[in-house]
């Protein structure tokens, strides 16, 4: 490892000196400024050169932590993939070949001020990609991949070359958590769908994925101590399809795709109501009066757990363990909505026992707005969708407020009367609207600081696959991913209706049905 690492180290000082004795390329004007970056950087510097992407390019990076080559070795695939290259990372066997390279560097800058934050400096012959953690380095990365043109220069070398513009780049994310989440339990989605999704929310810096994975119609998730949660649970959806549920494995696999991509998993157990799914799998958990039967409908406020026995918590306290040990990331979001039949004093106590429960296991609880009402812990996140008196009343006692709200973020409101999919029940959310909002400054009395991010919610009641949706998700979505990271000074719908329009190209190339707003003018 250390003479590799000695010899990356002498290619990197010495690429500029080699330089000299190979034949200069007069790159052609470019402007740095003007290529559609999603989300839009803090800051950007032109210096109007270019460097010249080709397949003798070198990918080199920090040998230190093995994560800085695991961002490379993603650059390189997707490089590969698109141009039909085969780069290969920190194999520099002979420096004297190598015309160019990109180097991915572990750097304790002091202006790199959060984990995300990164810098791009492009000249002629290198890319430097400065990060303090591979994190940040993979958000980097996206941007590199979004300045590789689509169309090669075949004029200047005698082998075509990808001209990405010179100069430099000063970015970080205006909010620690941007997210989305995706109900999979109105209508489940497979694994291969999942990650298609993950791999779209990746590329626009999103750094979470909330998956709603239980609810009235549907468990999704195995549980090894309580098996027919799946068994007899997992077989209904809206509608009255076969529904479906991920092994643990499935799972894993699920955790490890999203963390590969710098995307933590928050998964969700509904509670203590839009439960009739675990109720109908064992019926000692109902609390509502009623004989439980499997539901396919979309009505919601009729179920609950029974918050007054202790073997209630004793099945929690197993699917909450199971699941937080499958879930590395910090958070175990516990609902708390639309619990409609369960009375006042038994919310409030379902809430505070069901919360500990979650920090027993390592994990902080989040929920959404209506837990508020509880007496909850200042590390339990609260998670704004309708009641901004609840988020405030939270934010006053510490906590953390993520915002969704439902007239601005959701991502299953239809964009007007005429769309296939979708409710709206909130509002019609057109692009525009959907983009022309401040989360900072959403809710007043809440001070940015308290604000831990914002999360664009897709809910599943009208949707059962990856068309369906994409066509609410996208590409509404990719503005929710501007509004988490860029500075509000830097939004501006004019200029980024314009950057959207040529999203086209990655959206075709990862088959994506997206709805074609009329609102922009997109590129053919």
């Amino acid at each position: 490892m250390l003479s590799r690492a000695v010899l990356i180290f002498a290619v990197v000082i010495s690429l500029a000196a080699c330089q000299s004795k190979k034949k200069e390329i007069n790159f052609p004007k470019t402007d740095l400024s003007t290529v559609a970056l999603i989300p839009k950087p803090v800051k950007t510097v032109a210096t109007n050169s270019a460097f010249g992407l080709d397949s003798n390019t070198v990918i080199l990076t920090t040998l230190t932590d093995s994560e800085f080559e695991k961002a490379g070795r993603f650059l390189a695939e997707k490089v590969n993939a698109k141009l039909g290259f085969d780069l290969k990372v920190n194999n520099a066997s002979d420096k004297d070949e190598i015309d160019r390279v990109i180097y991915i560097n572990q750097s304790d800058s002091v202006d790199l001020k959060t984990p995300e934050s990164y810098q791009l400096y492009i000249k002629k012959d290198s890319i430097y990609l400065n990060a303090k953690t591979a994190a940040g380095a993979f958000r980097g990365v996206q941007t590199l991949r979004q300045l590789i043109p689509e169309q090669s220069n075949d004029t200047l070398t005698d082998h075509p070359l990808w001209l990405i513009p010179s100069g430099k780049i000063y970015d970080e994310p205006l909010f620690e958590y941007r997210g989305a989440m995706l109900d999979v339990a109105r209508h489940f989605f497979t694994v291969d769908e999942v990650k298609k999704f993950i791999d779209i929310l990746a590329y626009y810096k999103y750094n979470a994925l909330h998956l709603h994975l239980t609810d009235d119609q549907g468990w999704r998730l195995e549980i090894k101590s309580w098996p027919k949660l799946t068994e007899v649970g997992g077989k209904t959806e809206v509608g009255g399809g076969e529904g479906g549920f991920y092994t643990q494995e499935d799972y894993k696999d699920l955790v490890q795709y999203a963390a590969d991509r710098h995307i933590i998993i928050v998964p969700e157990v509904d509670m203590p109501g839009h439960t009739n799914a675990a109720s109908v799998s064992y019926p000692f958990l109902n609390g509502n009066g009623k004989k439980v039967a499997p539901y396919t409908g979309t009505q919601v406020g009729f179920s609950t757990f029974d918050a007054q026995k202790d073997t209630v918590y004793a099945f929690l306290d197993d699917v909450i363990r199971e699941i937080s040990e499958l879930s590395p990331g910090p958070y175990f979001h516990i609902g708390g909505d639309e619990s409609h039949v369960t009375k006042k004093k038994d919310y409030l106590y379902f809430v505070e026992k069901v919360e500990k429960i979650v920090r027993k296991h390592g994990k902080r609880a989040m929920g959404w707005n209506e837990i508020a009402q509880a007496k909850i812990d200042s590390s339990t996140v609260a998670q704004l969708w309708n009641e901004p008196h609840n988020a405030i009343k939270a934010a006053e006692g510490g906590s953390k407020i993520l915002l969704s709200p439902a007239k601005k973020a959701y991502l299953d409101m239809q964009y007007d009367s005429l769309s296939k999919y979708g409710l709206h029940w909130a509002a019609y959310i057109p692009v525009d609207t959907a983009y022309n909002w401040s989360p900072e400054t959403y809710v007043p009395e809440i001070p940015k600081e308290q604000i831990l991010g914002i999360e664009a919610p897709l809910w599943s009641e009208t949707i059962s696959n990856s068309a369906e949706l994409e066509y609410l998700a996208f590409p509404r979505a990719i503005g929710y991913a501007e509004l988490g990271w860029s500075q509000p000074e830097n939004r501006n719908w004019e200029d980024y209706k314009l950057r959207l329009a040529q999203q086209v190209p990655y959206l075709n190339t990862m088959n994506v049905n997206f709805y074609p707003s009329k609102l922009i003018d997109w590129e053919k």
